[in-house]
């Protein structure tokens, strides 16, 4: 799949505040993620120099190709941002219509902007024109459940020049409940000539396979399914190049063992201690370890020691103590 005239695959890692850093990213760019997302960045923040944004900004080579993702409502501080910051390290921007938080919402952002199509269109336009970089939008099926305007949404999108469209199958009241609807996805598709991506509810291989072929999108993003779980992509990529051999196989149990998620967890908990200090670190890990650890025996136990340590050193400690036990049984 391309957008524009970039190469960027057909798997791509969603963008997840306080998830999608560049520590995470890069672990899952190893892993064979294809297209990686940026957390999403406010224009305004960077229009108005604050620092904790731009920390947001840096990517690092390896990532490559990366789109990263501004959200905002104003077409020219969209676009000023976007030309004040396109000679970054990223390849393509996108512009955030589908956060469902309602920080973002009642700024009127993020999924907000479904409610106002000329106002969406005027965003993506006033970028397009101000920018060379592509330029494309995450939305969702609609902002309610009366309101499942994807579809022309998607359109409008594209005839004001976005190059892409991602689609999350579920609405802004849905947040992340339920179950998402790929329909709306597939009729997104049928709508726009551009490059559509599917997310929602692609949590094993098998997922991955029926969005591509129930949908008939062009490639496939993976938000939570990646949470403690950078393997999905590598475990995507061999199952769909290996589709015959795999049918019937179980993949939902593919993932590593306690050694190499330890190892996982250890060079993320490094990557983190290194980019944003050991105190932020150890919090922010915190969250990720229990992700990595969800369906080990007795990991509850693991998860309350790990809220209370407070040094990367107690961290590895418990971890390396909890392998050892799950080794012998003795976790009981």
């Amino acid at each position: 799949m391309k957008i524009g005239n970039i190469d960027v695959g057909i798997i791509s890692l969603g963008p997840m505040a306080g998830v999608t850093d560049m520590p995470f990213r890069l672990l899952c760019k190893e892993q064979g993620a294809d297209l990686i997302y940026t957390e999403m960045v406010s224009a305004k923040g960077i229009h108005y120099n604050n620092s904790n944004t731009k920390d947001m900004l840096r990517v690092d080579d390896r990532e490559r190709p990366v789109a990263l993702q501004l959200f905002g409502s104003e077409p020219d501080i969209m676009a000023e941002t976007a030309k004040r910051i396109e000679d970054g390290n990223f390849d393509i921007f996108d512009i955030n219509m589908g956060c469902p938080v309602p920080k973002v919402v009642n700024n009127g952002e993020g999924s907000a902007m479904m409610k106002n199509m000329k106002l969406a269109a005027e965003v993506v336009s006033a970028m397009v024109k101000a920018v060379r970089k592509p330029v494309t939008v995450k939305i969702r099926k609609g902002f309610a459940a009366g309101d499942a305007n994807a579809p022309e949404f998607a359109k409008a999108m594209e005839e004001a020049g976005a190059s892409a469209i991602a689609v999350h199958g579920r609405t802004r009241e849905q947040y992340y409940s339920g179950k998402a609807d790929w329909d709306i996805i597939a009729a997104v598709k049928q709508s726009v000539s551009i490059p559509v991506i599917g997310n929602g509810d692609i949590f094993t291989p098998e997922d991955a396979e029926r969005m591509l072929k129930y949908t008939g999108c062009d490639g496939i993003m993976v938000a939570r399914g990646a949470q403690g779980n950078p393997w999905i992509f590598r475990n995507i990529k061999d199952y769909l190049n290996t589709i015959g051999l795999l049918k019937g196989q179980n993949s939902k149990i593919n993932k590593p063992d306690f050694d190499e998620v330890y190892t996982m967890i250890a060079r993320h908990l490094d990557m983190l201690v290194e980019l944003k200090g050991e105190w932020t670190a150890i919090r922010e890990m915190r969250s990720h370890i229990a992700w990595y650890t969800e369906g080990f025996p007795y990991s509850a136990g693991l998860r309350r020691d790990i809220n209370v340590c407070q040094s990367r050193e107690e961290i590895l400690e418990y971890l390396a103590g909890y392998g050892e036990r799950l080794k012998t049984g003795k976790n009981r």
